[in-house]
């Protein structure tokens, strides 16, 4: 009876111990490849980002690694250095950055970089400050380039002269975006660009100002959703709407209305989505690949089949430089417009 209850026993330990490496072995084939941190200047109020937070939890899933994704809750830059700072203290296999401020940002970044840890930038700043930062690539919407192929499509169209709505106007960069349009149409961006302010009331009275000033104006272009809509209402008043030609940055429910009934022609998108999963992918290849050339980066990430169904699956469309990828100017269009709404605030 000793001998049979002991080989019960022992049958029972070896039931066990099998069991229990067989749920270590399905944990280690679980647990990520490498561990990430993207690191943003948005504050915790700017639900903007919660695209690009979810694009991060599908390039996690995607490629088997594990991202955090940190911030100053109150968008304080210097925070946001400190932020920084802490992750080049932890080691983590990769950073991604925002270049919100690169005078401020620039020490803390340098330290990541003199670590040997992979370095992305996305979203803020240009592709020259993320080259000067030691970054392998940049991943975002260059303002002029995409102001350019806004002008593009509008001189496609027939438009000769435009006003450019800035209620941007103590950011500098925001002009790149009307300087863009205007070359494209061969005129001078300065004459042509009003500061609107940020109060919709002010807005829409300047907006109808210049138009009234110049009647021959072909078309519009606003910064964001609310000089949008402030000139939406503008337009309307005078009996514009679908008469001159109008696109905007950004996207929201007014805008989406405009597109829908053929007063605004497209809005601008710098697919946010794409900010979010590209650089986890790039750092992924970097780790499992141990390249950081980006041609051979970008020609694994586009043969992804994961990465090229979420493309089609929520209809994106990067565009790639011989080193940056940039994830805008998409253009959102009455053909476009569905599937966009569908997804919108969640992948779009």
């Amino acid at each position: 009876m000793r001998l049979c209850k002991g080989k019960a026993t022992l049958r029972i330990l070896v039931t066990a111990l099998t069991l229990a490496t067989g749920f270590g072995a399905a944990s280690a084939a679980r647990a990520a490849d490498a561990h990430f941190v993207l690191i943003s200047h948005a504050p915790d109020s700017d639900s903007w980002w919660n695209t690009i937070k979810n694009a991060i939890k599908q390039a996690d899933e995607d490629f088997n690694v594990e991202t955090d994704y940190r911030n100053p809750p109150n968008g304080d830059i210097a925070d946001m250095a400190r932020l920084v700072e802490q992750a080049a203290a932890r080691n983590y296999d990769g950073v991604i950055v925002t270049i919100a401020d690169y005078d401020v940002l620039k020490s803390s970044i340098n330290k990541v970089t003199a670590k040997k840890i992979p370095l992305v930038t996305i979203n803020s700043g240009t592709e020259e400050q993320s080259a000067q930062l030691g970054a392998i690539m940049h991943i975002g919407q260059p303002e002029y380039v995409a102001g350019k192929a806004a002008g593009e499509k509008a001189k496609a169209a027939g438009v000769k002269s435009f006003l450019c709505v800035n209620h941007l106007a103590t950011n500098t960069v925001s002009f790149d975006r009307c300087r863009g349009f205007a070359e494209a149409l061969g005129v001078d961006y300065k004459s042509s660009t009003i500061d609107s302010g940020q109060d919709p009331t002010e807005i829409q009275s300047k907006v109808s100002a210049y138009l009234r000033n110049h009647p021959n104006t072909g078309a519009i272009l606003t910064l964001g959703p609310t000089p949008a809509s402030a000139t939406l209402k503008a337009v309307q008043q005078m009996g514009l709407a679908g008469k001159i030609y109008f696109c905007t940055f950004d996207f929201s429910d007014d805008i989406a209305k405009a597109i829908q009934n053929g007063t605004i022609q497209f809005a601008i998108d710098q697919q946010p989505y794409l900010q979010g999963y590209i650089p986890v992918a790039v750092l992924a290849i970097v780790k499992k690949e141990h390249t950081t050339d980006p041609a051979k980066i970008r020609q694994i990430l586009e043969a992804n089949p994961k990465f090229k169904a979420r493309l089609a699956t929520y209809g994106l469309a990067p565009s790639y430089g011989p080193k940056n990828i940039r994830s805008g100017p998409g253009f959102i269009t009455k053909e476009n417009l569905d599937k966009v709404i569908k997804y919108a605030g969640q992948y779009r």
